[in-house]
């Protein structure tokens, strides 16, 4: 007999970007195996290259999803979900994990169930055993990462409301530009946070866009010109150790300004939050985390970020929103949506997600 899909483990694949990921959890999120393979072959190329990201998913996955059935000590035959990020991301790598995925699902008769991306990041804080089981809906999610810089309300699962985004470039996208305009090389967000140690984050005046502007709109392309502007006298000259530095930390420090006054903006159009999160790489950035955690104190909401390792794009909050999805459809009391018709997507807005959970339960729902 197949296992249910509420009784056994999920099998969940990543690969909306250039990391390559499976992970295997147990119905209560017990992480049971995981394995990430990070290409590397961009980094001299200064960024993802969309077709060579798509064509190195597809050569190491199945070797990966291997490793990972061996390192839980499962079967594939006992395992009673199959989920894959469907969206959004670079259009090639989302087509690989997702119909690889949709393969083993068809194959096993097992269900598949398409992840948004972006909900994933919205739900990995309530992962069990990474200090924020307690976290309840509804709750204020921070996304900063490469390729999204947006202020979430998560209500429930498939309840988001977006309040506010990046009208140009994202808070990751800004420190991988930045890092490379110091010769940092890519990625360049751990390499600039480290050289800002060194760092005055007084010593260059740098503008803080839209700071204290109502709303809670991100904007960082101007950040990026402005220290544009303080490296061009040099030239072709590399700058001086003290020099790069302390733009490093001027930098950063606009970044974590903004991005806690984004933040207070967002607390107020959410006065029921119960929660402020932080997820997506730049989450991981540490001057940003402490600049977050005092907002919250000042708010009287409790602060999260997620460990280190799963601030970044990884296959396990893949595998938890599937399974949040999975107890959200049986609490509501209707059939799971079979993902295996949604086709990958490089645009999915959170509004688009989570229609007939929201029909049934009615808008506003809390846990």
């Amino acid at each position: 007999m197949a296992p249910s899909s509420l009784s056994a483990p999920v099998l969940a694949i990543e690969s909306s970007c250039d990391d390559t990921a499976c992970a295997i959890l147990s119905p209560q999120g017990e992480i049971l195996a995981e394995r990430v393979h990070t290409q590397a072959d961009h980094a001299a190329l200064g960024g993802v290259v969309p077709e060579i990201a798509a064509r190195a998913h597809l050569s190491v996955l199945p070797g990966l999803v291997r490793e990972t059935l061996e390192e839980s000590g499962l079967d594939i035959a006992g395992i009673g979900a199959f989920a894959a990020s469907t969206g959004p991301g670079l259009i090639g790598g989302l087509i690989v994990g997702s119909t690889f995925a949709k393969g083993l699902a068809i194959a096993r008769k097992r269900p598949f169930i398409a992840v948004n991306h972006i909900e994933a990041h919205a739900l990995s804080p309530r992962l069990p055993g990474h200090g924020g089981d307690g976290i309840k809906f509804p709750y204020l999610l921070l996304l900063m990462s490469g390729g999204h810089c947006q202020c979430v309300a998560v209500r429930g699962v498939g309840d988001h409301e977006k309040l506010g985004g990046t009208i140009d470039d994202a808070a990751g996208e800004a420190f991988d530009k930045v890092a490379k305009l110091l010769g940092l090389g890519w990625p360049g967000g751990p390499a600039l946070e480290r050289l800002a140690r060194e760092g005055d984050a007084q010593a260059v005046s740098l503008p803080r866009p839209l700071l204290g502007r109502p709303g809670c709109d991100f904007s960082f392309s101007g950040l990026k010109t402005a220290v544009a502007r303080q490296i061009a006298p040099w030239g072709a000259e590399a700058l001086p150790r003290k020099v790069a530095a302390d733009l490093a930390a001027s930098f950063q420090r606009c970044i974590a300004d903004v991005v806690a006054d984004r933040a207070r903006h967002a607390l107020e159009q959410l006065p029921a939050a119960r929660a402020l999160v932080v997820a997506g790489g730049v989450a991981a950035n540490g001057n940003v985390r402490e600049t977050l955690e005092a907002v919250a104190r000042d708010h009287a909401v409790p602060f999260f970020a997620p460990p280190l390792r799963l601030c970044t794009d990884n296959a396990v909050m893949v595998g938890w929103a599937a399974l949040e999805t999975i107890r959200a459809y049986d609490a509501a009391g209707i059939p799971l949506e079979d993902g295996i018709e949604i086709a990958p997507r490089p645009r999915w807005p959170l509004a688009e997600t989570g229609e007939r959970l929201r029909a049934t339960r009615g808008a506003g729902a809390t846990d």
